[in-house]
Parts: C-alpha cells; sequence; structure tokens
C-alpha cells in the first residue's frame, strides 16, 4: 500500500536559492478532485505521472490523519500524460519544484504560477508522522493542517482570490 506521510511549511524567504539548485517546471491537472480522492495526471519537466490520492481512513479504520494519505503514483508516457491534462479541471496547476537539502532531508518548494503566483510552499515527506526534523530558518508556518494548500485546492480556490476584500 503507497502511504504519504507530508508536511508543509509556507516559505518566508528567498535564502533557500543557490545556482547549483536541481529545479523542475510541472504542470498537474485533476481528473476526479473529491474531499475523498482525487485523480492526478502531472507532466515534470521530461515525464508524465498519474497518481490516485485518498484518505487514509477509507483502508485503515479510525485513521484520520490530516499529513497521511493513500499516494499511488505510475510514470506514463510524457505524450499522454498532454493529452490527459486536456481532459483537467481548469485552470491547471503550474509550478516550478525546487529540491533543497537540509539536515539529511529533501524538502521541495514549489514556486507557483499561473492562478496561485506568488505562493510558496515546502514540503517535506517522512517515514512516520512521528518523525523528528529541524526546520529550517526558511521554512515558516506549519500549514499541514489546512486544505486551502492542498494542490488539489488549489484549483478551486486559487491563491489569487484569497485575499480579495
Amino acid at each position: 500500500m503507497g502511504i504519504e506521510i507530508e508536511r508543509k511549511f509556507l516559505v518566508t524567504d528567498n535564502s533557500w536559492l543557490t545556482s547549483d539548485i536541481k529545479y523542475v517546471q510541472i504542470k498537474q491537472g485533476y481528473l476526479k478532485n473529491s474531499s475523498e480522492s482525487s485523480v492526478r495526471i502531472r507532466v515534470a519537466g521530461e515525464k508524465g505521472f498519474i497518481t490516485v490520492k485518498g484518505k487514509i481512513g477509507s483502508l485503515l479504520k479510525n485513521k484520520n490523519s490530516t499529513i497521511m494519505r493513500l499516494e499511488f503514483e505510475y510514470e506514463i508516457p510524457v505524450k499522454d500524460a498532454l493529452e490527459m491534462l486536456k481532459l483537467c479541471e481548469n485552470p491547471l496547476i503550474e509550478k516550478v519544484r525546487y529540491q533543497v537539502y537540509f539536515m539529511d532531508f529533501e524538502w521541495c518548494i514549489d514556486l507557483f504560477e499561473g492562478d496561485n503566483q506568488g505562493l510558496v510552499v515546502a514540503e517535506i515527506e517522512l517515514e512516520s508522522e512521528e518523525q523528528k526534523f529541524e526546520t529550517p530558518h526558511w521554512a515558516g508556518e506549519d500549514v499541514s493542517d489546512d486544505p486551502r494548500y492542498l494542490n488539489s485546492n488549489l484549483i478551486t480556490n486559487p491563491f489569487k482570490k484569497w485575499h480579495v476584500i
């Protein structure tokens, strides 16, 4: 069974950004998107992926974690992924993902574009919910429990609409 355990933090500054850092352009959309499960299509650089995510409680009784989800991800031909993106709900999620290493952990920093421009989120994947890690100085507020920051929710409630009065 595929399980994702992920924490998310807002990024407070650009001090993590160096000239030798690895990054990839990502475009993704959702074929299915509900509070219980989602089916995501992603093009990351020259690779395509299909990912199925679901609440952990759907398989494990009495497990209502906000940072743990079922996740099944498979590489598919990029040509197919590009065609499938045309079937997805709009707008698509567009972002640049950077890989940053801090204290033996890989952090993914997403700089969102399009309707979510201005949003910068750092993610760390863990082996357990209780796993200890040191938070870098550039990682600010922990937003792991805030559903607004789920990519699947940024389609229907993009960041640009959050500050509308």
